[in-house]
């Protein structure tokens, strides 16, 4: 394999992602509307990498314009389908917006791969696909609970289109489902930089104890979980990033089409919101000032993953510790403050 598309390729993962196909020795195109993110963030890949990927400006939902850099590349050995709305809360307000973006974006996709014949197919899936569930921790043949939000419904979706289309189309096709990424590269270039106000935990840490935010809202401290506070599963972004190198790997050395895995991408270690915070106050050596304040709607109470798969069929691990992946956080807060 070696040119791949990458959709959403400026967005936080997407942009840690690019980073390491490009240090594997992969020809990266992106395709990003910037809705969510920042063109600078090109500049930041090709600083960490000393390469610079070909970039369109492009909105997935637009037919036209996605199939024009179809033509224009050529033949396409992979994607990875990063380019989505993630914003738990967002999306319980403006469920439209969420269907309409990440849905029609994946069916526009996915008839592309038909007609220029991808063979390979990475999908941004998300843990939030189980809902609430009382067996932790778990695994990809857990059941799925009905979804929280409109977001985890698209991400159900997108996994169900996967697994319908396998059939029809000659391509080999994984969704993984990742936990909670955090951090930034530890060159400093990129990190987590959204163009909206960010509603994920970490930078809303980072954000308060540089300035940008009065507090830290912590949602729920009441909640069936050892400290009161949900529970998550981080892992440092450059580890999630190494799973989609891995994962297409694992797809091109594949002696068959029209399958379709499903791969957990976690730690395997169950975190609480509190627990976070401590980290991130025991490297920095700041307090932060906090208050508490109820669930949000949407918002899962305890999920982490059963590794076993992504270990076996990916051969891969995660590298970085919770201690690491705040540090990397606050030196890419501190780094691009302005």
């Amino acid at each position: 394999m070696k040119k791949v598309l990458v959709t959403g390729g400026t967005g936080y993962i997407g942009s840690h992602t690019v980073v390491d196909l490009l240090e594997n020795s992969y020809e990266v195109i992106i395709i990003d509307n910037l809705s969510r993110s920042k063109r600078e963030v090109i500049e930041g890949i090709e600083k960490t990498t000393g390469k610079l990927p070909r970039f369109y400006s492009a909105d997935l939902c637009d037919r036209t314009a996605l199939e024009e850099v179809f033509q224009k590349e050529g033949t396409i050995d992979g994607i990875v389908h990063f380019a989505a709305y993630k914003y738990v809360d967002e999306s319980v307000k403006e469920p439209l917006l969420y269907y309409r973006n990440n849905v029609e974006g994946l069916i526009n996709l996915l008839e592309l791969v038909k007609k220029y014949q991808v063979k390979n197919f990475v999908f941004s899936s998300s843990c939030s696909v189980y809902g609430n569930i009382e067996t932790l921790p778990v695994s990809e043949s857990t059941k799925l609970n009905p979804a929280e939000s409109p977001y985890a419904s698209t991400k159900v979706i997108g996994e169900m289109m996967l697994e319908d289309v396998k059939l029809e189309i000659p391509a080999n096709f994984i969704s993984l489902r990742y936990f909670n990424p955090v951090g930034a590269h530890t060159a400093g270039f990129i990190g987590e930089n959204p163009s909206v106000v960010p509603n994920n935990l970490v930078p809303r840490i980072t954000g308060t104890a540089i300035g940008k935010f009065e507090k830290l809202m912590i949602f729920g401290n009441q909640l069936p979980t050892r400290d009161g506070s949900c529970i998550r599963d981080y892992i440092h972004v450059m580890d999630v990033a190494k799973a989609h190198t891995a994962a297409l790997k694992y797809l091109s050395e594949l002696s068959s089409l029209h399958t379709h895995e499903i791969i957990n991408i976690g730690s395997g270690k169950g975190v609480t919101v509190l627990e976070l915070i401590a980290a991130f106050e025991k490297v920095t050596g700041i307090q932060l000032k906090k208050e508490f304040a109820s669930p949000r709607e949407g918002d899962v109470i305890a999920v982490y993953s059963d590794t076993t798969k992504s270990s076996k069929l990916l051969n891969w691990t995660v590298e970085k510790s919770i201690e690491e992946m705040m540090q990397t956080a606050w030196n890419w807060e501190e780094a691009n403050n302005t």
